[in-house]
């Protein structure tokens, strides 16, 4: 079985064309069999490592890749 932080990694990779940052539910999606809080900690601990970012607009936290998006320019994080 992959890693599952290369299953998250890949997946937002994968749609880097349309879409930058993902909402908590769309990612956790990709692990059907696991329970709320192992994706919870997989996903942090990416954030941890710092292959993903966390991104809020003060009312949703969303995740993304750092320095992709539209956002990460306008903020000058490229």
């Amino acid at each position: 079985m992959a890693d599952p932080k290369d299953i998250v990694v890949e997946f937002i990779k994968s749609k880097e064309k349309s879409k930058s940052k993902f909402y908590f539910n769309d990612l956790s999606a990709l692990f059907p069999d696991m329970k709320m809080r192992e994706a919870k900690k997989i996903i942090n601990q990416l954030v941890a490592d710092g292959v993903l970012e966390y991104w809020s607009s003060g009312s949703t936290t969303m995740y993304g890749l750092p320095g992709s998006g539209k956002q990460a320019s306008a903020e000058g994080e490229d």
